[in-house]
């Protein structure tokens, strides 16, 4: 085999390193790089020294990595970080995480502390530029579902034009995982949607996805729509999609989905006595001196009587809309952002003669699968709308376990593709 040429060993590096961390290896400035890159200036002899010393060094870093069985990802779309913490309970690395709310942010500081403190937390990834994001192996995203433009790519069909993912995905969330995908080229990616996304506009969103995904990028490609109420009291239908740089022997079938999940008494505060002291909680959802939770979380008598209203209102006229009365041996109906607004998607029965109630906070926590380790720092509502946002995480956790060894097969024959390469 010929030795590389320095532009080709550039872009060997442009796979695993960012411009700016090419720039700084050889005392270059970023700007120079892009040059280099771009073609607009040859690549400098002296460069193919560096550039090979920098490629050796990141291959013995993955042999390191791989030797620890750890995998590398990033975060997008992140939320509080239900699908990062399915991918850490296998040994995953996160390395860079994007979240554009505030408040989502509060909360995802301060359950990753130790993380956070070691990669990049940025806002609105629309902005951030591909190149910039740090090598990875997996790209997990949460992305928001955002109008595409299917009209303008029907009309390229009918005319027999070409387009790329940028035509088909422009203006969308979507679109910048497609880019950074197709910038950075990870092993595997994992995104997550609501089940309507498949019928979303007929089914003409879904398959602009997968074209991009599977023609456009190339990855092999597979889905499935799973219910957390194989894990968790509540009926939450997601779709995962999942896709590999290469082929694989990946299959849904090696999911371990329990028949039958728990119920509601599972997650709800417990009244005799064994509710366990949270110190980050203190008091604020569970009284533990009285044993009870705290009463704001029960409907006031104007907001029970208006849901009671309503639900009757529309019996009458045929419609089955109305409140969710939930009972210790339930599961719930799916919960969603909006419920810190009157709760009436899951109303927790408390007697016959008494009130329904809210889930507290806690009580969401947990019916999302998330540990009672894991911190609160924002108000209720805001808790409400991020729970409500987010994943089931033991979901997130199976199907990480899954994936991780056709991800990690992969990487293997990357590096040692690449150290061959290298070697000649």
């Amino acid at each position: 085999m010929t030795q590389a040429s320095p532009l080709e060993l550039l872009k060997q590096a442009r796979t695993r390193f960012t411009q700016k961390e090419i720039a700084a290896h050889v005392g270059k400035d970023i700007k120079t790089v892009r040059r280099w890159e771009k073609g607009e200036t040859p690549c400098p002899a002296m460069l193919e020294p560096a550039l090979q010393a920098l490629l050796y060094r990141a291959n013995a870093r993955r042999a390191d990595k791989h030797a620890n069985n750890g995998t590398r990802f990033i975060d997008l779309f992140a939320g509080i970080g239900g699908i990062r913490m399915g991918f850490e309970s296998h040994g995953g690395e996160c390395v860079f995480t994007s979240e554009w709310n505030a408040f989502s942010q509060k909360t995802y500081q301060e359950n990753f502390r130790d993380g956070a403190a070691q990669h990049t937390l940025i806002g609105d990834i629309v902005t951030y530029p591909a190149e910039d994001v740090p090598e990875h192996d997996i790209l997990l995203g949460g992305f928001p579902c955002q109008p595409f433009s299917i009209a303008g790519v029907s009309k390229k069909n009918a005319l027999g034009r070409p387009h790329g993912f940028e035509c088909a995905t422009q203006g969308t969330l979507f679109f910048d995982v497609a880019r950074i995908i197709a910038t950075r080229r990870p092993a595997a990616f994992l995104l997550e949607n609501v089940k309507n996304l498949l019928s979303h506009d007929k089914g003409r969103t879904f398959d602009v996805i997968l074209q991009t995904l599977r023609d456009e990028l190339g990855y092999e490609v597979h889905y499935r729509v799973i219910d957390g109420a194989h894990f968790t009291p509540q009926h939450r239908e997601r779709i995962i999609i999942v896709g590999f740089r290469g082929k694989t022997s990946f299959s849904w079938d090696d999911l371990r989905l329990p028949e039958e999940g728990p119920r509601l008494a599972s997650i709800l505060h417990r009244t005799d006595g064994s509710e366990p002291v949270l110190p980050w909680d203190a008091d604020r959802f569970f009284d533990h001196t009285a044993r009870r939770v705290q009463p704001k979380y029960t409907l006031t008598p104007k907001l029970w009587t208006y849901l009671q209203n309503y639900a009757e209102k529309h019996r009458a006229a045929g419609n089955g809309f109305g409140y969710g009365m939930a009972y210790p041996q339930s599961v719930t109906r799916t919960l969603s952002a909006r419920y810190h607004k009157d709760g009436s998607e899951i109303l927790v029965y408390q007697g016959e003669k008494q009130r329904p109630r809210r889930l507290t906070p806690r009580e969401c926590a947990r019916l999302m699968g998330f540990p009672d380790t894991y911190r609160i720092p924002v108000s209720d509502t805001q808790a409400y709308r991020q729970f409500g946002n987010s994943v089931v995480v033991p979901v997130m956790r199976e199907v990480a376990r899954i994936m991780l060894p056709h991800v990690q097969a992969l990487t293997r024959a990357s590096h040692e593709e690449s150290a061959a390469e290298l070697a000649h």
